[in-house]
């Protein structure tokens, strides 16, 4: 088994990005509408979709608008490139804030079906502030990225399966790194937006501070300053490998010897390595925001990326 990343910049989307929507279509459209049917009564309509876009992050709403010109009078896309009220989905990661020599710094592995996940690394400038982040379909979405402001943020599933009415996480991602530079900033909007599905985000900024925030439909928002989250939010109902996952990383954190390059060792190591066929662990990256820079990492391999010298390639990963 094996993907094939890219890196690319691209300050805008446009006809490249045009001709991936509509090449990866299906795959967008079964992300956001899950087994639903598209048709069912209580999904959205496009205008719905819009009207809560500007209400809840309005900054956003040219940028949608763009997009949604760009594939033309199409509601069930706009719907899609919304993404409200996305379907629920279960996979696993892992994030570790460190804050010791060498930092401040998060790593984070990101476990998913190859076959599903965006294989773009991408540098945007949507409004005039550059963000690097790890691109995912079908618009706007990105899992986990970094502003030229050295605001970080990262997401992993927080368990549960509960779809409420508000917005992708991945969409909130992208939001933050575009509007906000300190993590103070990132925790209100995050804290004010309604999610779709239950979240666990981590933010740092460059001057060491952090939070991780525990998010869900329909529940007020936790602000905490855990170091390492998994796919949990509460420890009596946590699986047992994300739990598994989440103690090792605190343990690691913990040991007075421990170096931001052993941190990242360990996210290459069972437990937290996943190495399950049908999500395994795609990548590690290590974010520095003091260095505006981000180290993408695989067993044997690392491809550095920062505002400075923002190299477009590619890298393919033989899995197993």
């Amino acid at each position: 088994m094996e993907k094939t990343f890219v890196s690319a910049r691209e300050d805008r989307p446009g006809e490249d990005w045009l001709s991936r929507f509509t090449t990866g279509r299906a795959g967008a459209e079964s992300w956001y509408f899950g087994r639903a049917r598209t048709s069912a009564p209580t999904a959205p309509t496009a205008r719905e979709c819009r009207a809560a876009l500007a209400q809840h992050m309005p900054e956003l709403i040219p940028h949608y608008e763009h997009v949604c010109a760009l594939v033309g009078d199409d509601e069930l896309a706009h719907r899609v490139l919304s993404h409200y009220r996305p379907a629920p989905e279960g996979y696993g990661c892992s994030q570790a804030v460190w804050l010791g020599k060498e930092g401040p710094a998060l790593v984070r592995n990101f476990d998913y079906p190859p076959d599903i996940v965006s294989d773009r690394f991408e540098l945007t400038a949507w409004s005039g502030l550059k963000v690097i982040a790890k691109a995912q379909r079908p618009w706007g979405g990105c899992v986990d990225g970094m502003n030229e402001e050295g605001l970080v943020a990262s997401v992993t599933l927080g368990g549960g399966r509960v779809q409420g009415r508000g917005f992708s996480i991945i969409l909130m991602i992208r939001y933050v790194l575009e509007t906000c530079h300190r993590v103070g900033q990132a925790v209100d909007a995050l804290c004010r937006i309604p999610v779709a599905l239950a979240q666990n985000v981590t933010l740092l900024d460059r001057s060491g501070t952090y939070a991780t925030l525990l998010l869900g439909p329909g529940q007020r928002p936790i602000i905490t300053r855990l170091k390492a989250c998994a796919n949990h939010q509460r420890s009596e109902r946590a699986p047992p490998n994300s739990l598994a996952r989440q103690q090792a990383l605190l343990q690691a954190l913990d040991e007075p010897s421990m170096s931001l390059k052993g941190l990242t060792d360990r996210f290459l190591e069972p437990p937290v390595h996943a190495r399950n066929p049908r999500f395994p662990t795609l990548y590690t990256a290590v974010y520095r925001p003091e260095e505006g820079r981000v180290d993408y990492v695989w067993p044997g391999k690392r491809w550095s990326q920062g505002f400075a010298h923002f190299q477009p390639g590619e890298y393919t990963h033989h899995y197993g």
